[in-house]
């Protein structure tokens, strides 16, 4: 029997909305992205390069400002391996510095500091030494989240280790494409779900977070670790036979493996935007005649729920914490429309039980979407040629929870 929903959010629930350094900070000139963005040619997924991006290395402050106005308690921000090892094993004290004010800065504005150690981009020199699949990646990764404890050992209550290690699992092949080392005509594409993530690099990537949280824990004990995981919302077509176990199939390599590899960590991230349905034969297309976002995904708000139901069930007993959920639209009244139906699957599953510990919104601002900006999860718009930022009627409607600590309700 499902519990009528909750309407206002527990003490200490963490509400805050959610960037990443290569996405906003710009310049990020020493990472594996920035040679593969002017490396991937016309025709391909990437369709502009990052550049200055939203100058947020020199605004973060603006961000902050903003946010804490806007009546949000906290934000996840990333800070950039690259900027800090530019080389291997020389470590930037500047780039230290500069991560550990941003730290201050928070809690300036009464806002509360996630950082996530890596969110999707590496430093140059570690994907030419083979990424995720050299022998010793878990280890060069360690030695940098030791490093970085100047940053993260006071002040910061939540670190992520790896952000969507299975988004990264299966963009390593993708990465060796376009960095040349992989023959175009051996990469094959499904033409709707998500490519097989590399059993190498998610066996790399698990020990990596494990090494990660090690080297958190004896720098900073008191901090509380754990990875956010790119959940698919597989739905099998019902009636369709074959189809839950495709769905099965589907759904292990891509989620389950990395949703079991955090049981036992102090936390878990959620992080859900759509559905993917399946059918005998493995995933389908969207639908044409389902809503569709500036991503090309269905709207579906309802797949918030459905993942935490799902993470609960396949981690139990890991607090959980949804670290992205939004959506890319130009109409400011769809994203308001879907943040609400989404906060309504999340505030059922709370009632239902499920310990659900925060909400960090995709994205606090329009920013780089590997490889365009054209798709827009922002609250806050960003101008692409002055960096004014003007917030958008969602940014207040979603902050104004941080300081009643009621839900929205799309009426609101």
């Amino acid at each position: 029997m499902t519990s009528s929903p909750i309407t206002s959010l527990p003490e200490g629930f963490l509400w805050g909305a959610s960037t990443s350094a290569h996405q906003t900070e710009g310049g990020n000139t020493n990472s594996d992205w920035w040679p593969m963005e002017r490396a991937a040619g016309e025709g391909g997924h990437i369709k502009e390069p990052s550049g200055d991006a939203c100058d947020s290395y020199h605004r973060w402050r603006e961000d902050m400002d903003l946010l804490a106005e806007l009546g949000f308690t906290d934000y996840r921000f990333s800070i950039e391996w690259a900027r800090i090892e530019p080389e291997p094993g020389e470590i930037s004290r500047a780039a230290l510095a500069h991560y550990r004010r941003m730290v201050e800065g928070a809690h300036e504005r009464g806002l509360r500091p996630m950082v996530t150690l890596h969110h999707f981009t590496s430093p140059r020199w570690f994907a030419e030494h083979g990424g995720w699949a050299a022998p010793d990646a878990g280890e060069l990764f360690a030695r940098y989240v030791e490093a970085t404890a100047p940053v993260y050992a006071d002040g910061v209550d939540h670190v992520c280790t790896i952000n969507e290690p299975n988004m990264i699992a299966l963009m390593a092949p993708l990465l060796d494409l376009m960095l040349g080392r992989t023959d175009p005509s051996e990469m094959s594409f499904p033409t709707a779900g998500l490519p097989m993530p590399g059993e190498q690099a998610t066996e790399a990537l698990v020990r990596a977070h494990r090494l990660a949280v090690e080297a958190v824990k004896s720098r900073a004990p008191h901090v509380r670790t754990g990875w956010s995981v790119a959940n698919q919302v597989s739905h099998a077509l019902p009636g369709v036979e074959g189809a839950e176990e495709a769905r099965a199939a589907y759904l292990r390599p891509r989620e389950d493996v990395f949703l079991e590899a955090a049981r036992g960590d102090d936390w878990l991230g959620v992080q859900s935007y759509t559905r993917t349905l399946i059918g005998a034969d493995g995933p389908l297309p969207v639908p044409e005649d389902v809503e569709r976002t500036l991503t090309g995904w269905e709207f579906y708000p309802g797949a918030l729920g459905d993942a935490l139901r799902h993470t609960a069930a396949t981690a139990p007993g890991v607090p959980l914490i949804v670290t992205e959920n939004g959506i890319a639209t130009a109409d400011d009244t769809r994203r308001v429309a879907y943040t609400a139906g989404a906060l309504e699957g999340m505030a059922a599953v709370m009632a239902d039980g499920v310990d659900v510990r925060g909400y960090f919104h995709w994205s606090a601002l329009d920013n780089y979407e590997w490889g365009s900006y054209a798709p827009t999860f922002g609250l806050i718009a960003v101008d692409r040629e002055t960096f004014v930022r003007t917030p958008k009627p969602s940014a207040a409607w979603l902050g104004a929870a941080g300081r009643t600590r009621v839900l929205p309700g799309a009426g609101a």
